[in-house]
């Protein structure tokens, strides 16, 4: 056995293992992270209600809880171990429906106080039948000597699922696990699963098979230990307790019984079976963290890389998005339909299709008479420009959301994400405000990029003549200028006239320098507007991934914490 300062050691480093498996917690409702989430759970009320408080109190009583099927007479065998009804039966199923936690008098300190099992009130006296199922009923009677007390727990296969889960939980709990069972149901799956985690992790089991024919006694009790044997525990004791009729009390006759009871009895007053059967179990407990830990850290990481794809298909989503606006801005879609319509209109085009074919240079001196003469660009064409960036800016983005939550729902991690979220498959409600005040903060840009490079008297006075807002609508055609040959053969003529036209004007006044350099800044000002929207856009998913995964650094510490205990168990 440990000394007491080995013992003070690993208790803390149990502590600060439990605190990192608190933290530790698998947020996304996965079905593949399901066992994994479970399983932290089953870790965490271990820790809590028996590595913890047994490493604190190496020397309390021995807890031995006794679990078992429905109907298998837990309860029954526990009032006829003790010859007096200490825990009730009933006659509906599930029988067991709250805990009774049998001791003697002087070990009453031990379990009144929150020392194992911390979660469950306790209620003291006469068990109450309205009492809550999570509520820990104690039972103080001599029958039990000191040193021991016997934990009657609800049905493992219960049908109601919150009574499965607490009878895991005070098995996880106990010093010593007595399976109760019967010669029907010795085979079932459920108590199977449940005792090869006990042989798995060492810990300390007995079995009684209840309900046995007399004549097939033999038979049934050697072909369970042959299970056992190939189970690799061997070594479990087990005791069969025969049909019989109950006596008047509604007890098993005591010769019936008398086994069971002589084998609890000497180790409840042998202190060192009990030491030893105590250290059995609490060795196996600590030796199987390790394991349990690195499970849940591999779903942890399983989980953080399917949040990590969730993350870098958002942003995939969105860079498409200002590589798409990019695009537009230099292949030349803008330049076509209504705002070419209106840049006719502009020009006094009626005869705008003759004069492309006769050059852009008489084009020209029509744009310059017609700007120098007086009246202001043409509003038509000022808001078909503007329509027509809102409308490249929402298409980008709406596809990018389509696309994106198309993503998502072909990953696990993503349809659990969405599943609350329906709106998010689509752009949000306010994008299109959004992007008409981006293009109108955007040619106020373009404005105030007109008016710094006209600040000598020269420059102005040529603005002056065109008007500032007539110049900053070129320098916006100007921004577009490039086409990338995907109109058909009459809209690159006119868009390249358009743009070639606007250009000679600009030049004209600013010089062709300082034109190239006006279109670029132009130009990355309203692909910075648009990545700070679609930012935004994307921010309404990447928002729903915050803390949705463990950091690397905190599944490191997880790992640390676990080898810390290895590092003394070993």
């Amino acid at each position: 056995m440990a000394t007491s300062g080995d013992t003070r050691d690993l208790l803390a480093r149990v502590v600060a293992l439990r605190d990192e498996v608190e933290r530790s917690r698998l947020t996304l409702e996965l079905a593949s992270t399901r066992e994994a989430r479970a399983e932290r759970e089953a870790l965490l009320d271990q820790l809590d209600d028996h590595v913890i408080p047994r490493l604190e109190s190496i020397d309390a009583p021995l807890l031995a809880v006794v679990g078992g099927s429905t109907g298998a007479g837990k309860s029954t065998l526990v009032n006829s171990v003790l010859r007096q009804e200490v825990s009730r039966p009933g006659v509906l199923r599930p029988t067991t429906t709250r805990p009774v936690l049998i001791h003697h008098p002087e070990d009453e300190a031990w379990f009144r106080e929150r020392r194992v099992l911390p979660s469950l009130p306790r209620v003291t006296g006469a068990i109450d039948p309205e009492s809550g199922a999570r509520t820990l009923q104690l039972a103080p009677t001599e029958l039990v000597p000191p040193g021991m007390a016997i934990l009657d727990a609800p049905d493992i296969d219960s049908v109601v699922a919150a009574n499965r889960e607490l009878a895991a939980q005070l098995l996880a709990a106990a010093d010593l696990w007595i399976f109760v069972t019967t010669a029907a149901r010795y085979a079932d799956a459920i108590p199977w699963h449940l005792l090869r985690r006990a042989g798995d992790r060492g810990t300390a089991v007995a079995i009684v098979l209840d309900r046995v024919d007399r004549p097939a006694m033999a038979e049934i009790k050697s072909h369970l230990s042959e299970m056992l044997r190939e189970q690799g525990m061997g070594t479990t004791p087990v005791f069969a307790v025969p049909e019989v009729t109950l006596d008047p009390n509604g007890l098993v006759p005591d010769e019936d019984i008398e086994r069971v009871r002589s084998w609890l009895h000497a180790l409840a007053v042998d202190e060192q079976a009990r030491a030893s059967i105590v250290q059995q179990t609490l060795d196996g407990a600590v030796r199987s963290i390790e394991e349990r830990v690195a499970a849940l850290v591999e779903a942890a990481r399983g989980e953080r890389e399917q949040v990590s794809g969730l993350a870098a298909a958002a942003y995939l989503a969105y860079d498409e998005a200002e590589e798409g606006v990019g695009e537009g801005m230099r292949d030349g879609q803008l330049l076509r339909g209504e705002v070419l319509a209106r840049w006719q209109e502009f020009v006094g085009t009626g005869e705008f299709f003759r004069r492309v074919e006769r050059g852009v240079a008489r084009l020209r001196d029509r744009i310059g008479a017609a700007v120098r003469s007086g009246p202001p660009p043409s509003r038509e064409l000022d808001e078909a420009l503007q329509s027509g960036v809102s409308a490249m800016i929402v298409s980008a983005a709406d596809t990018a959301a389509a696309d994106l939550t198309r993503t998502w729902r072909g990953t696990e991690a993503g349809e659990v994400v969405l599943a609350g979220h329906p709106g998010l498959s689509r752009s949000s409600a306010s994008l299109e405000g959004d992007v008409e005040r981006l293009v109108r903060d955007w040619q106020s840009d373009v404005l105030d990029i007109v008016r710094s490079e006209g600040s000598s008297r020269r420059v102005n006075a040529r603005i002056a003549a065109y008007g500032v807002n007539g110049v900053g609508l070129f320098l916006m055609l100007v921004s577009f200028a490039h086409t990338g040959g995907v109109l058909v053969a009459p809209e690159v003529a006119i868009a390249g006239g358009t743009t070639a036209l606007a250009q000679k004007v600009l030049e004209a006044i600013f010089g062709d320098q300082a034109v190239r350099r006006m279109a670029k800044r132009a130009r990355e000002l309203l692909l910075e507007r648009v990545a700070d929207l679609y930012g935004r856009e994307r921010g309404r998913y990447t928002a729903l991934l915050d803390g949705a995964a463990l950091s690397e650094a905190q599944i490191r510490r997880l790992e640390r914490a676990s080898q810390s205990i290895g590092e003394v168990t070993s």
